[in-house]
């Protein structure tokens, strides 16, 4: 196989390399995923640069895997990985047996796909863990090459890759072609949200300067440019273009056209004649194009196939590679789209397709679907467009599924005989639609089923068309087609339940509580009467659960969840186990606000849930839920271990937002401000421009960061947002926003460095009286959480005009009674501010103080207690226990078990391995913490032993674990 060989020399680019270089492998070497996406228009050198780098980052050990897009709509899903894959799998063949197999291994993975319960995140989990064994603890770097072209399952997986949610040390470099990404392309959205990553920079690679131009042309000619040759004006600084002009001057042809296209022309028409068939053939395929397709196509002898390809790649039309052979510019093949007659292009793809057809082994049906079509014979292309999309819906790539099942449906429109049902092709190109979020695509191809089948509307058409409604936003119009479903003459007793207990869910969403408790009575009711009705009962149960907990019967709403989570178990659906294992531990951590045995129903749902085969989605979303509620009851160490646990199931989507939310509330408590900007900028990536029901405790955690660290505007502006975007009903969540708001507030005023905004403050007091009455009805567990956070807003707005130590007492007792420390200790710290301020009660001051500093201390609170010393320093108040007692000053002693004691679990875990030697890094790697957190952590640890340096923390460690 005949390989290309460039000798022009990479000219005005060794800044840009040294840059990528250093921004892929630095991040990596920090145990952080880095991107770097290199944008510019055709021929600028994007390709060219991929192979420097990547060359570049295998001589400095990195595991690097290349890969390119397909240039057609309908790609199969994570075609760029599985290219990657083979081609790796090639390099390594004399590599040591344990690099080949993990290879081997994770290519027959995507051999052996199929449909589960736990669908696209965990092919993604498994591809992640695939990768991990491949790199053996080397930095890896993915190279992908077109990106433009790139299919959706490939995206989620960067998506999902560069969250940053495990410990694989992962790079990404991506070439994409600018002209590419108009209007409403998806990748797009993705680049936009992907740059608010701190690891992902976005490189636009602009054409070469005058200088560089003719530093190029000359290296390819051989001789300095004259001044009348015009390369630069010609070329524009494309590098692809001043390498074709510079050969042309080398070569001593003249009168080329000064466009690109007959530039080409003038290099085809070059070739011998025999070469143009491979240029044409190449063209019209599908890239690659393998040697024995090719071969199958041309139907040329192979020592003349061989010597034409030979040709193509020395007149620089073509390259060749063991993969097979590809234009060396994708322009080449629009030139030639024109320069063949209708009758020689549908020749070639009606070739194209008859070898792929009886070819040996696996068959590309994407591709051969894309050649029966445009050789115009759709009823052979829709066969295959079929199996294109079950075979895309089999790796879980719901867009790519969609948009063969597109095709299908172009293609079925066609005149001729039907081998395929059109009522079929609609219900599933409409669900594959639904699936991948193309909502108002699936409503399109829903009224075109209910047309094409007549008459009146089923009641399964209306849930259907509610269902699809209520994923695309519009609530009032699906509440309408459920309320149809709900009257249709022929709604089954089994379609009248799933309205019933899909309309309750939907009110509950809404915030109607009681017409939510009212329908999903209904839905009961009704699938009572209907066999294997689990899922209805488990979505009714959630809905009146949740509605009776909220309107003054607590415990009935928990009787309803138990019996419904009972009603799965016999049941054994494992979806229908983990949504009833789901809401209860949302209804005892949320409305009833019993923390502790929310934490436990959570886990131990967590486990159950793992067992069925759900660990990755439900499970995370559950180990979420109990994080949420360690945090509040102070068992913050204990919930780093849950954090640990569940990035284990390496979760994507809305699981890993959910995870990502619960983790951030540690780092900003723990003040550490990398990590917890991180997390925000992941959520934000994957969320993108979905997930509404985040959207205030997102804003409201931006909001604490900003507070922390001393941007209050920035503070200012996230509350703002919150209150203006969201309509949320929930008063539990949007009081906590109303106190950051008004805290911002206090704290702009309290280091004058913002003005005080007096229009915000009054929205917000507005906002906290609505709050206030809207919480008066709901039930007294939901009224003791929301009357916490109401007191903490009045004291926040007694900091305005002198702060009111009498209202912080207040909100440190209701705190105090629902045992959330870490709102306590601030109040208390607040309280002492206000004393000290009036010059009055100083020992009580102080008193306040020292608890507040024990609390703050115990849980690693480095911004919270970073303040309670700064305000004990300015008013000389000794923080030491012992000195309040005696009088005295605390000194230096020497450590003792006593001493030890005072570490929580996770300081004498870290403690143990900072005297095995381990590094923040290993440590933060052996625990699955950040290496921030860490330091934070040794912090905590070297201040409560009361030593400098890790050698002295060391010698305590062992001091008191000899024998």
């Amino acid at each position: 196989m005949v390989s290309d060989v460039d000798t022009a020399p990479l000219v005005g680019r060794a800044e840009l390399v040294q840059t990528v270089r250093s921004a892929l492998l630095g991040e990596a070497a920090h145990g952080q995923t880095a991107a770097v996406f290199l944008t510019g228009e055709s021929g600028v050198g994007k390709t060219r640069l991929l192979g420097e780098i990547g060359n570049r980052l295998r001589e400095r050990g990195a595991v690097v895997l290349t890969g390119s897009c397909l240039d057609i709509g309908d790609a199969s899903p994570l075609h760029p990985l599985l290219q990657a894959l083979r081609r790796f799998d090639a390099e390594v063949s004399a590599s040591p047996a344990r690099t080949s197999s993990a290879v081997r291994g994770l290519l027959q993975m995507f051999a052996d796909e199929t449909a589960g319960p736990d669908g696209a995140g965990a092919l993604l989990e498994r591809v992640s863990r695939g990768l991990h064994l491949i790199a053996e603890g080397r930095p890896l770097v993915l190279i992908l090459d077109d990106l433009q072209w790139v299919d959706r399952s490939t995206r989620q997986l960067l998506l999902y890759l560069l969250a940053g949610l495990g410990d694989l040390q992962l790079s990404v470099l991506a070439a994409v072609r600018a002209e590419s990404l108009q209007g409403a392309h998806p990748l797009r959205r993705v680049l936009t949200e992907l740059r608010r990553l701190r690891t992902v920079r976005v490189l636009d690679l602009a054409p070469l300067g005058r200088a560089d131009t003719e530093t190029l042309a000359a290296a390819v000619v051989g001789r300095p440019l004259a001044a009348d040759e015009q390369v630069w004006q010609r070329s524009g600084g494309n590098p692809f273009v001043i390498e074709e002009l510079a050969r042309d001057l080398r070569d001593g042809r003249d009168g080329l056209s000064e466009t690109l296209r007959e530039i080409f022309l003038d290099r085809v028409d070059a070739l011998p004649q025999h070469a143009h068939a491979v240029v044409h053939a190449v063209a019209a395929g599908v890239e690659p194009v393998q040697h024995w397709l090719l071969a199958e196509v041309l139907r040329m002898p192979e020592d003349e196939l061989i010597a034409a390809a030979r040709a193509a790649v020395a007149h620089r039309l073509l390259v060749g590679a063991d993969e097979g052979y590809r234009l060396r510019h994708r322009l080449v093949a629009e030139v030639l789209a024109h320069e063949l007659l209708p009758a020689e292009r549908s020749g070639l793809h009606r070739r194209y397709a008859e070898a792929l057809t009886t070819a040996p082994g696996e068959l590309h049906q994407a591709r051969l679907a894309h050649h029966w079509r445009l050789a115009g014979e759709p009823a052979r292309a829709l066969p295959a467009a079929v199996a294109a999309a079950q075979e895309a819906e089999r790796l879980h790539g719901y867009a790519e599924a969609h948009r063969h099942w597109s095709a299908a449906l172009q293609l079925a429109a066609e005149p001729g005989p039907l081998t395929v049902d059109p009522v079929e092709l609609l219900e599933n190109a409409a669900e594959a639609a639904h699936h991948c979020g193309e909502h108002a695509r699936a409503l399109a191809l829903l009224e075109e089923l209910a047309t094409l089948r007549g008459g009146e509307p089923t009641c399964a058409l209306h849930i259907r068309r509610a269902r699809y409604l209520a994923a695309a936003g519009r609530s009032a119009l699906a509440e309408e087609e459920y309320q149809r479903a709900l009257k249709a003459a022929d709604c089954s007793p089994r379609d009248r339940a799933s309205a019933a207990a899909r309309l309750a869910e939907l009110l509950l969403h809404l915030g109607r509580y009681a017409d939510a408790g009212e329908r999903a009575r209904e839905a009961l009711a009704l699938a009572e009467n209907v066999e294997g009705s689990a899922t209805e009962v488990v979505l009714a149960s959630s809905a009146l659960g949740f509605s009776d907990a909220c309107l003054e019967d607590p415990d009935a709403g928990l009787a309803v969840m138990r019996d419904a989570l009972d009603t799965a178990e016999r049941a054994g659906q494992p979806e229908d186990v983990a949504c009833a294992y789901l809401h209860l531990a949302e209804l005892l951590t949320g409305p009833l606000n019993v923390l502790e045995e929310g934490v436990v129903v959570a886990r131990r749902g967590a486990e159950r849930v793992a067992e069925l085969g759900l660990g990755r989605t439900w499970g995370t979303r559950l180990l979420a839920i109990a994080i949420n509620g360690l945090f509040r009851v102070g068992q913050w160490a204990e919930a780093e271990k849950v954090v640990a646990a569940a990035l284990r199931h390496r979760p994507s989507g809305a699981d890993a937002v959910e995870l990502l939310l619960a983790r951030c509330r540690l780092s900003v408590g723990y003040g550490d401000i990398e990590a917890a900007g991180r997390d925000l900028d992941a959520v934000a990536t994957l969320l993108a421009g979905g997930g509404a029901r985040h959207v205030i405790p997102l804003l409201t955690l931006r909001s604490g960061l900003a507070m922390w660290e001393g941007r209050h505007d920035v503070a200012r502006q996230a509350v703002q947002r919150g209150l203006t975007e969201s309509r949320s009903d929930d008063v539990m969540i949007l009081s906590a926003l109303v106190w950051h708001g008004l805290r911002a507030e206090a704290e702009a005023h309290a280091s004058r460095t913002v003005e005080v905004d007096p229009t915000a403050v009054r929205r917000l007091r507005d906002v906290a009286e609505r709050v206030a009455r809207k919480s008066a009805g709901a039930a007294r567990p939901v009224r003791s959480v929301v009357e916490g956070f109401l007191a903490l807003c009045a004291a926040e707005v007694s900091r305005l005009d002198g702060s009111d130590p009498e209202l912080w007492a207040a909100s440190a007792a209701e705190w105090d009674r629902r045992n959330h420390p870490y709102p306590a200790a601030y109040s208390r710290l607040r309280q002492a501010e206000a004393l000290l301020a009036r010059r009055s009660r100083v020992a009580t001051a102080g008193k306040l103080l020292r608890e507040a500093y024990r609390v703050a201390q115990g849980l690693g609170a480095v911004p919270l207690t970073s303040e309670i010393r700064e305000l004990a320093g300015r008013a000389r108040v000794s923080l030491d226990e012992r000195d309040s007692a005696t009088g005295t000053r605390s000194v230096p002693v020497e450590a003792s078990d006593d001493e030890l004691a005072a570490l929580t679990v996770r300081e004498r875990e870290v403690l143990a391995l900072v005297a095995e030697g381990l590094t923040n890094r290993e440590i933060g790697q052996r625990l699955f913490i950040s290496e921030r957190t860490i330091g934070v952590h040794v912090s905590h640890i070297f201040d409560k032993l009361q030593v400098r340096t890790r050698v002295q923390a060391s010698a305590i460690q062992l001091r008191n674990h000899r024998g």
